[in-house]
């Protein structure tokens, strides 16, 4: 005979022994304490993004189900990380008024779902009761509470530790030579036959050689998406143009035009604007930026060692 879920449990927590197939039948996947991360939930977490993966490794089922496992993995301990927090605010003797959660329910419906009927909808959409809705608004709102408290928000990054990281990582902040171009492009018909755009990017290519304004021409005859700015586009790294183009660009001083570039479907005549080399972006630039990734890695850092701290005090079962 099958044995009930809440027996399984019932075990679980009394260390008796579970086979691992009941385990797996019922759904049960780790204990944390007196709670439960079932195989449901994990699938579940896990199908948020499974057709994004089927997608991009259809044609590798190996890769396709290492990903899964792995993704399988790390949602299980997200989960059971999530129990040690509302385990740690039981244990700690906190509350939650119930005023308090009626106003989080409140705020949740107004933000997400405007309205109760709309609400019961979706739930009923969902296949899930108003309790266990409102059981999800506490549960939530206890762990981010948790998570502030005990990861400090006012983690503070020395100037010296970013100085330190810019100079560590300073590939990072690289970039390669740039070029700030105008540009005029033709697209080429694909039933042409007497060569009429070739004709008229030379004609172009004339009129520019005999001092028209490039812009002029650009916002004239010009069919790429920067026609209205008179062809100019914003600066970029040469190498992330299409090789004919860079090739074109790598001859040219600031100021000078190309020749018509024939890429077959497309002609294009360009200006080189402005040209920088190969640099590194310098540190008043990305300071903040290099703050935020250090506040990243810092608060993840304190996280994890409470994290840590709490399954040391907790009874942790995995099946």
């Amino acid at each position: 005979m099958k044995r009930p879920f809440f027996l399984l449990v019932a075990l679980a927590l009394a260390g008796v022994g579970v086979p691992a197939n009941a385990a797996l039948v019922n759904g049960l996947k780790a204990v944390v304490h007196d709670s439960v991360v079932t195989f449901d939930q994990v699938e579940s977490l896990t199908s948020q993004t499974l057709d994004i993966q089927r997608r991009e490794y259809r044609d590798n089922p190996q890769e396709l189900e290492r990903r899964i496992n792995a993704a399988r993995a790390e949602n299980l301990e997200k989960l059971l990380d999530r129990e040690l927090i509302l385990q740690e605010f039981k244990r700690s003797g906190y509350s939650l008024p119930d005023n308090v959660l009626d106003e989080l329910v409140r705020e949740k419906i107004r933000s997400q779902f405007q309205d109760r009927a709309t609400l019961t909808k979706t739930l009923q959409a969902r296949g899930m009761t108003y309790e266990k809705f409102r059981q999800q608004v506490r549960d939530q709102f206890i762990v981010e509470a948790l998570r502030q408290k005990n990861i400090s928000s006012e983690v503070l990054i020395s100037p010296h530790k970013i100085e330190r990281y810019y100079e560590a990582n300073k590939e990072r902040f690289k970039v390669n030579d740039q070029a700030k171009l105008s540009m005029i492009i033709l697209n080429r018909p694909p039933d042409e036959t007497d060569n009429a755009t070739r004709k008229l990017a030379d004609e172009i290519l004339l009129k520019l050689k005999e001092g028209t304004p490039f812009a002029e021409l650009a916002a004239l005859y010009s069919q790429g998406p920067e026609r209205n700015k008179g062809g100019e586009r914003p600066m970029q790294e040469i190498k992330e143009l299409r090789k004919e183009l860079a090739d074109a660009v790598q001859k040219l001083n600031p100021g000078e035009v190309s020749e018509v570039i024939d890429t077959g479907d497309v002609l294009w005549i360009l200006r080189v604007d402005e040209k920088r080399p190969t640099h590194f972006k310098p540190l008043a630039e990305v300071r903040d930026q290099i703050e935020r990734d250090l506040l990243v890695e810092e608060r993840s850092r304190i996280e994890k060692q409470w994290l840590e701290r709490l399954r040391k005090k907790t009874f942790v079962r995995y099946f």
